[in-house]
């Protein structure tokens, strides 16, 4: 049997010919409008891994009442965030920021190529994963955005990428960045994010660390997600040499009437409120860019429930974000997956 050569057209890459490094984030609506937010909240809370729940019944209560009454009430949330810089979302900014920061670290070498994409929303996944392969990427490395694990963030990330690769007649080599929930780097980098307010501020009675929550029901199903956020919590307070008194762990952004981790972050606000603290700052550490559930949820709505039970000071620390300790952590990050590839 004689073997066909190549059409002329066809890819003829070398061996090793470019290796897309691709950062992923968990998603922002297109814009703040009904139809944006009904889009991307469709797509979000139609995935699996967010909310396991039997279909039939679950597609029912999405149509017909969520996507009905959530749609506006989360567009004027994020109406309150967003900005006029053309990016829009603050996650999609800081997420783009992060790439090109990444991308200028890696500048003399010129077959990686780092580019961004959202779990939901634009840019997608797969535009980007076709965009990198199309200009001569035959390795991908792949970065979610989450430091600690979950099934309903990275673990739906490398979903949507092998949903990608299944379809590809020549699927490239593909590597998926481990969580780093207690990696050194991203340890110091929050340590040092926490010295840095407390140089301009003053330390305060009480830093309160607060995670997204996913079920309880998901963690005693093998989630380590919890456990995750627990060693990350008490690492940071290690690295700062702080009293345990000083530190409390909460969780955030609960959905539905399941239990959630616990303690929920804005009863133990109002808790804290009630009895008088008199200075507060709240960090997120699980998310490596501001996002709603930041800026609104913590920063705002967070510092209103403080201040409304009688707190004192409030201070709310941004994301790590694209400033020098983020982007330590995400080049640190990239290289260990990019090794042996790559001596970067």
């Amino acid at each position: 049997m004689s073997v066909k050569p190549y059409p002329s057209d066809h890819p003829t890459w070398p061996r090793h010919a470019k290796t897309g490094v691709l950062l992923v984030n968990l998603g922002t609506p297109d814009g703040t409008d009904t139809p944006s937010m009904r889009r991307y909240l469709k797509e979000f809370l139609s995935d699996r891994r967010v909310v396991e729940v039997p279909r039939l019944l679950w597609w029912l209560i999405l149509n017909l009442v969520i996507l009905n009454i959530r749609p506006r009430k989360s567009g004027d949330a994020y109406a309150s965030i967003w900005l006029d810089d053309g990016d829009g979302s603050p996650l999609r900014k800081y997420t783009r920021l992060q790439a090109e920061h990444m991308a200028k670290r890696l500048a003399g070498h010129d077959d990686i190529m780092v580019d961004y994409a959202m779990r939901y929303g634009n840019p997608s996944i797969a535009s980007r994963l076709d965009m990198l392969q199309k200009a001569g990427c035959n390795r991908f490395v792949i970065v979610p955005l989450y430091p600690q694990y979950a099934a309903s963030t990275t673990a739906t990330v490398n979903d949507e990428v092998f949903k990608w690769a299944l379809k590809q007649r020549w699927m490239p080599a593909i590597r998926t960045a481990p969580p780093w929930h207690d990696h050194p780097v991203y340890i110091k980098a929050l340590a040092n994010s926490v010295r840095d307010h407390v140089a301009e501020h003053g330390k305060p009675e009480l830093l309160q660390l607060s995670f997204h929550g996913i079920p309880q029901r998901y963690f005693a199903q093998g989630d380590p997600y919890h456990c995750h956020c627990m060693k990350t919590a008490r690492l940071v307070r290690e690295e700062l040499d702080w009293p345990s008194d000083d530190f409390v762990v909460t969780f955030q952004s609960r959905f539905g009437r399941e239990p959630w981790l616990q303690p929920y972050t804005d009863k133990t606000l109002e808790a804290l409120g009630e009895k008088k603290v008199g200075s507060l700052a709240i960090m997120a550490p699980g998310f490596v860019a501001d996002c709603l559930e930041t800026l609104e949820e913590l920063a705002i709505e967070g510092e209103e429930i403080f201040h409304e039970h009688g707190g004192g000071t409030f201070h709310y620390l941004p994301c790590l974000n694209d400033s020098d300790h983020g982007m330590s952590v995400i080049e640190q990050i990239v290289k260990e997956n990019i090794s042996g590839w790559h001596d970067v």
